[in-house]
C-alpha cells in the first residue's frame, strides 16, 4: 500500500474503531519499507491536531529498527502532550535500550499513573539485556526523590530488575528505620523474588517476627522465596482446579459490597459462577472440584487466605495490592503487586489447572504474565469492550480525532484495545457473548476471525441464580397479599415513604448497577426528569458508596445532582440508597414488579442505560423476577430481550431516544391485563440464561483445554 496511502487510509477512516485498526496496517507499512521517507512522513505525523494520527504515528515508529526512529521515540519523552509521552514510553519497550532515555522513563515511573506504568514496564523489559545502566539509574534517582509515594514507586521498579546489582541498595532500604514504610514495604516485597541470598533471608526474618505492615509484607515476602525454592507441586485431587479472578472487587461469597465502586455484575457472576461450577451434578460428578475466585484485599487478608487454598469447592483469595481500593481506570500502576499477589495464590493453590480471564485490565495484564511464567493455560472471555464504548461515544459526539488522545489520557483504550488482541491471541480457548451480529462484530471491532479455527471459540451466554430471584418474588408477593415483609422490603418501603404523599402509588423505574460514566446513569435521570416520565413513576437507582464516593462516583453523583439537586431528590420521585447486597437488590427488584402495599404501584420497568453492555447479568435478573426492560440496542441484550414484548431497546447514549424506549415500556406495562408477558420473560431465563447452564457449558471449555494441553506436553516429552 505505501506509507503515505496507509496514512491517508487512516485519515480518511469515518469511524474511530476503524482508524484505530488502520493504525495496525500503518505500522505493517512502517516496518515492510523503513526508509528515510517513512521516518520522515511518520515524524511530521507526530505533532498533528488529528491526535489518532499522532498516536498511530508513534506506534508505526516502533515497528522500525533504525536508530534515527528510535532516537525520534525518546525526543518524545519529552512532548508538551502526555498522551504522546505515554504511548511514547510504552513503545520504547519492544526496542533496545536507549541509555539516554532512562532518566526520563524513571521520571514518568517516579509520577506514577498509566504512564508511570507504561515506563516501569519499559524499564523492566530493558533490564533484561542492560541491567546495570537500569539498576544504576534508579539507584541515582532516589538520591533526589523524597516524596514517599514517587520514592516507593522507583524502589519498587529497582525490584524488578533481577540482576546481584540490586540487592544490595534493596537490603539498604528495606532495613532503614529512617525510610517512609511505604518506601521500606515496597523494598521487602521486592526481597522476595530473591531467594537463596542469606542477608535478604536474615533481614526478612527479623522483620517478620516484628508486628504491623511491615512485617506482613515481610512474612509475604518469604512465602514468596519459600514457594522459588521448594520445586513445583500439584495436589493429588480428582477433578479439576479453575483459577478466576477481578481485581477491583471486594469479592466475598455473601456480595456484601455488590454496586459500591467498581463490585458489579462481574462480582455476582464469579461468586454464582464459582458456587455452580463446583456444586454436585444431577448426572454424575462434574470436573471441576475447586474454584479459586481471586480479588483485592489487605495484606493481612492475603497472609490467612494462604492455608485454606487446599479444599475443594468454591475458595477465595486475596491479592493485597499495597494501597487503597482503586477503579479500574486508575488502577494500572498495581500491575507489578498484583502480579505478586496473583503469583503467589497460584503457587501456594498447586495444580491449578487453568485460568480464566475476563477483562482488558491490570488484572488481567498481570495475570497473563504469571500464568506463561508458571504454565497455566487460559481462557479469556474476549468481548468488543472498549471498542464498543468508543463507537457510542464516536456516535454520541463525545469522543473526536481531536480529543482522542486526551480521553486516551483517562480511559487508555488504544492499550486496552491493544490488550484484547493480545490476550485473545495468546489464550488457549476464547469464550465469547451471544451477540446479534457476533462474526462480524468481532472481525471488525476486535480483529478476530471466528471461522479461522472455530474449534478454539465457544459461545457461552452468562446466566443467573433462578432460586434466589424466585425466593425474592415469593416473599413480595406474599407481602403484597398480607404478609409480613422481610427485612430488605421493610428498608424499602422506608425509602419510599421518603416520597411525598403525592407520588407514593407510582410505579417504580429501576436501575441498578455501578455509578460509572459507561452504566449511563447519569443519562438515565436525565432522561427521566427532562419530561413526562417524571410524573408517571418514581426512580430508584441502587449502586454507588454514597458515604465515600470514588472519582468516577461523585462524577455521575454531580452529574445527576445538576438534573435534580441532591436536596430535592425525594420530592421529585428520585431515590438514591446506594449500594446493597445482591440478595437485598434481588428483593427490591422483585417488589417493582409486584408493588409495595400503599407506597407503590405493580407492574413498574427495569432500565440499564449502559452504553454498552457485552451481556447484562441485573437485566437478566429483572426479566427473572418478570418486569418489563429497557436495555441498550447493541451487544448481548439484543439476543434476549424481545423488542415490544419482554423489553425496548434503546440507543441508551441519547437521553431523549432513551426516553421514549423508558415511556413505550411503561406504556406496555401499564395496559397488561395477565402474568402472560412476565411468564414469557421468566422462561427466557430459564431456559437459556442459568447460572447452572452457564456452568454446564464451562465445564465442556475447561475439560477441553486441560485435556488439550496434557497431550501437547505428553507429545513433546515423548518427542524428547
Amino acid at each position: 500500500m505505501g506509507i503515505q496511502t496507509s496514512l491517508d487510509a487512516l485519515r480518511a477512516a469515518d469511524q474511530i474503531v476503524d482508524a484505530m485498526r488502520l493504525a495496525d496496517e500503518l505500522a505493517f507499512e512502517s516496518s515492510r519499507d523503513p526508509g528515510v521517507r517513512t521516518i520522515r512522513v511518520l515524524t511530521g505525523a507526530l505533532d498533528d491536531a488529528d491526535q489518532l494520527v499522532a498516536i498511530a504515528a508513534v506506534h508505526a515508529l516502533g515497528t522500525i529498527a533504525d536508530d534515527e526512529a528510535s532516537r525520534a521515540l525518546v525526543r518524545q519523552l519529552s512532548s508538551e502532550r502526555l498522551f504522546v509521552r505515554e504511548h511514547a514510553a510504552w513503545v520504547l519497550g519492544s526496542g533496545l535500550p536507549r541509555s539516554e532515555a532512562i532518566a526520563r522513563l524513571i521520571g514518568m515511573t517516579a509520577d506514577g499513573g498509566f504512564g508511570g506504568m507504561l515506563a516501569q514496564r519499559t524499564l523492566e523489559q530493558w533490564s533484561t539485556g542492560a541491567p546495570e545502566p537500569v539498576a544504576v539509574g534508579l539507584e541515582t534517582a532516589l538520591l533526589g526523590v523524597p516524596e514517599p509515594a514517587a520514592r516507593a514507586r522507583v524502589v519498587e521498579t529497582l525490584g524488578l530488575v533481577q540482576h546481584v546489582i540490586a540487592v544490595r541498595p534493596l537490603l539498604a532500604l528495606a532495613g532503614d528505620g529512617g525510610q517512609d514504610e511505604q518506601v521500606r514495604a515496597a523494598a521487602v516485597a521486592a526481597l522476595g523474588r530473591r531467594p537463596g541470598d542469606h542477608d535478604v533471608l536474615g533481614l526478612l526474618d527479623d522483620l517478620a517476627a516484628g508486628t504491623g505492615h511491615l512485617a506482613d509484607v515481610a512474612r509475604l515476602a518469604l512465602v514468596d522465596i519459600a514457594a522459588q525454592a521448594a520445586p513445583d507441586h500439584r495436589d493429588v485431587r480428582d477433578g479439576l482446579t479453575v483459577a478466576q479472578l477481578f481485581l477491583h472487587a471486594d469479592i466475598d461469597a455473601g456480595l456484601s459490597a455488590a454496586g459500591m465502586g467498581d463490585n458489579g455484575g462481574i462480582a455476582t457472576l464469579l461468586v454464582r459462577l464459582g458456587d455452580a461450577l463446583v456444586a454436585p451434578g444431577t448426572d454424575g460428578p462434574t470436573p471441576v472440584t475447586r474454584v479459586l475466585t481471586m480479588s483485592r484485599g489487605s495484606v493481612t487478608q492475603a497472609a490467612a487466605d494462604l492455608g485454606a487454598l487446599h479444599d475443594s469447592g468454591h475458595l477465595y483469595g486475596r491479592v493485597p495490592l499495597q494501597q487503597d481500593a482503586s477503579p479500574s481506570a486508575t488502577a494500572w500502576s498495581l500491575r507489578v503487586s498484583a502480579r505478586r499477589g496473583i503469583r503467589r495464590l497460584l503457587r501456594a493453590a498447586g495444580g491449578v489447572d487453568l485460568l480464566h480471564l475476563r477483562m482488558a485490565d491490570v488484572g488481567s495484564l498481570a495475570a497473563a504474565d504469571v500464568a506463561r511464567e508458571l504454565d497455566i493455560p487460559v481462557v479469556f472471555t474476549v468481548a468488543p469492550d472498549p471498542h464498543a464504548v468508543i463507537r457510542s461515544l464516536d456516535l454520541a459526539g463525545r469522543l473526536t480525532r481531536e480529543n482522542f488522545g486526551l480521553v486516551d489520557e483517562a480511559e487508555h483504550f488504544w492499550f486496552r484495545v491493544r490488550l484484547v488482541q493480545r490476550l485473545a491471541a495468546n489464550a488457549s480457548h476464547t469464550v465469547l457473548f451471544p451477540r446479534p451480529t457476533l462474526e462480524r462484530d468481532m472481525r471488525e471491532l476486535v480483529g478476530i476471525d471466528l471461522t479461522a479455527h472455530p474449534e478454539r471459540h465457544t459461545v457461552v451466554p452468562e446466566g443467573v441464580d433462578l432460586q434466589v430471584i424466585d425466593r425474592a418474588v415469593d416473599e413480595a408477593q406474599a407481602h403484597v397479599e398480607g404478609g409480613t415483609p422481610s427485612d430488605a422490603l421493610v428498608e424499602l418501603r422506608g425509602i419510599v415513604e421518603s416520597l411525598p404523599v403525592a407520588r407514593r402509588g407510582l410505579p417504580l423505574i429501576v436501575s441498578v448497577g455501578r455509578l460509572h460514566r459507561v452504566k449511563g446513569m447519569a443519562t438515565l435521570v436525565q432522561a427521566w426528569a427532562g419530561g413526562a416520565l417524571r410524573d408517571r413513576a418514581n426512580l430508584l437507582v441502587i449502586g454507588g458508596d454514597l458515604d465515600h464516593p470514588s472519582a468516577d462516583e461523585r462524577e455521575q453523583l454531580d452529574l445527576i445532582d445538576a438534573v435534580v439537586p441532591a436536596g430535592r431528590r425525594a420530592a421529585a420521585g428520585l431515590l438514591l440508597p446506594g449500594h446493597r447486597p445482591n440478595d437485598v437488590v434481588a428483593r427490591w427488584v422483585a417488589a417493582a414488579r409486584t408493588g409495595l402495599p400503599g407506597l407503590s404501584a405493580p407492574r413498574g420497568v427495569y432500565v440499564c442505560a449502559s452504553l454498552k453492555e457485552e451481556f447484562g447479568i441485573a437485566l437478566l435478573e429483572a426479566m427473572a423476577s418478570g418486569l418489563l426492560v429497557v436495555a441498550p440496542d447493541g451487544g448481548g441484550p439484543a439476543t434476549y430481550v424481545v423488542e415490544g414484548d419482554t423489553g425496548f431497546l434503546a440507543a441508551t447514549w441519547h437521553a431523549e431516544r432513551l426516553a421514549e424506549s423508558i415511556a413505550a415500556a411503561l406504556d406496555a406495562a401499564v395496559a397488561e391485563t395477565d402474568a402472560g408477558r412476565a411468564e414469557r420473560s421468566r422462561a427466557t431465563v430459564e431456559t437459556s440464561f442459568t447460572i447452572q447452564r452457564m456452568a454446564g457449558m464451562l465445564d465442556d471449555v475447561y475439560a477441553w483445554v486441560v485435556a488439550d494441553e496434557r497431550a501437547a506436553r505428553s507429545s513433546l516429552v515423548g518427542a524428547g
